[in-house]
């Protein structure tokens, strides 16, 4: 659970700290320390009777700011679901809306959709310097089925811009989709493609060759 502590004393500063993570069931850089009580003597410095003691919170992992953000934003929206959230290789976030009416959250053209991921990823990497974190937010599968609409798209209109002899430039999209259109066409031979404008009207452009 994010922010949770555990206080702790020992004889030593360090045996304080073993003793809370082993509770906590972490390794030591999944905490954070602070420093409540040093170890001393008792009495007229007679005894060395005085415990350290320390308070042990666990940190915030960038799943659990993931979790937590988008739980909340659900609760503000209305919005009855849960969110299962997945780590995966190369610092990637995987999140998943489930619930009985997700279409309010994918919005239209999946706009909602893609504006929950950019403000996700912007909060999770907000402290963050060199490990960025990628995020990805779904749900009811919509990213894979937008991805198969948007190949066969570029395949039909590739097809399209050969048969007139014609570039065509498709609607604005997202940088996502951009990199969908110029991959499902990166090995056909007939056409290139490019992107030009500025976001969030930059398009991709299939040039005939």
């Amino acid at each position: 659970m994010t922010g949770r502590f555990v206080i702790k004393t020992g004889r030593t500063i360090q045996e304080a700290v073993q003793l809370a993570i082993e509770e906590l069931n972490v390794d030591l850089n999944q905490v954070k320390i602070e420093i409540l009580e040093e170890p001393g003597r008792g009495l007229l410095g007679l005894i060395n009777n005085k415990p350290g003691k320390v308070k042990v919170t666990l940190r915030s992992t960038p799943v659990d700011v993931t979790k937590e953000f988008l739980e909340k934003l659900l609760n503000k929206m209305g919005v009855e679901g849960r969110v299962i959230i997945k780590e995966e290789e190369g610092r990637v976030l995987r999140a998943e809306f489930k619930g009985p009416n997700m279409g309010v959250l994918i919005g239209r053209r999946g706009q909602t959709l893609d504006s929950i991921q950019y403000i996700t990823g912007l909060v999770v990497n907000r402290k963050r310097t060199d490990d960025y974190y990628r995020v990805i937010v779904d749900t009811e599968n919509y990213r894979k089925k937008r991805e198969e609409t948007l190949v066969q798209l570029a395949k039909n209109i590739a097809y399209k811009a050969v048969r007139i002899g014609k570039d065509i430039a498709l609607e604005p999209m997202n940088p996502y989709e951009r990199r969908i259109i110029h991959s499902a066409l990166q090995e056909d031979t007939r056409v290139t493609t490019y992107s030009e404008g500025q976001d969030p009207y930059r398009k991709v452009i299939i040039s005939v060759k």
